[in-house]
This record gives structure tokens, sequence and C-alpha cells, in this order.
């Protein structure tokens, strides 16, 4: 499963540079599939193909936050969430809407990096 931060964030910023996807950002920054990763355009679910450098609507305009879709858990980069490893108030968690297994998550890593 993917990690969510909790409304507890703090905004200290620990989290962002550990994320080895670039799937973490601060409230109210938009993100972009290509920051962190080799992906060029993305094929959305309903088959719309959008640039990895088109910017998105952030996630949450409080605190930092992290887009699922890039998550991987650190899978196949350490043993554990770096995020939640550096967390000073606990609040990067495994999030029960983005269950993802082992094999899943390193075929998203390859993905992400064209590997």
């Amino acid at each position: 499963m993917a990690i969510i931060i909790t409304e507890e964030c703090i905004n200290c910023g620990a989290c962002e540079p550990e994320c080895p996807n670039t799937a973490i950002y601060e409230g109210g920054v938009e993100w972009t599939w290509s920051g962190g990763t080799k992906l060029v355009d993305v094929e959305l679910e309903d088959g719309t193909v959008i640039g990895g450098k088109d910017p998105m609507q952030p996630v949450s305009d409080e605190f930092y936050y992290i887009v699922s879709d890039k998550c991987t858990e650190c899978m196949g980069f350490h043993e554990e969430p770096q995020c939640a490893a550096v967390c000073p108030v606990d609040c990067c968690v495994p999030d029960p809407d983005h269950e993802e297994d082992e094999e899943t998550l390193l075929a998203k890593k390859a993905w992400l990096h064209a590997e």
C-alpha cells in the first residue's frame, strides 16, 4: 500500500528529500509525473495521455502530501518507507485506500524509472 501523510503533519519537510520517487510535495504545490522519475507521458485510467511535466493539482493545500500513484513505499530502494523513518510526529502511515503487494510496488518502481 502507499503511504499517506495525516493531518498531524507539522510541515517540517523532513520527508520530502527522502522520497526516491519524488512522490512527496509541500502543501499547495503542484506535482508532476516526471519529477523524480523517467516518465515522459502518462496514460490515465480513462485513456487520456498527459505529459510527464504537466502540472497536476495539489492533493493538499494545508500540509505535505504523497502522490499515491508515485509511492512505492521505497520498495526496491530501502527496507522501509523513508518518509515514515524520518517523520518526527509519526504522521506518515500506510494508506488503507491504496493497498498494493510487493510485486505491484516493484512493478510501479520499474515503470516510474523505466527499468
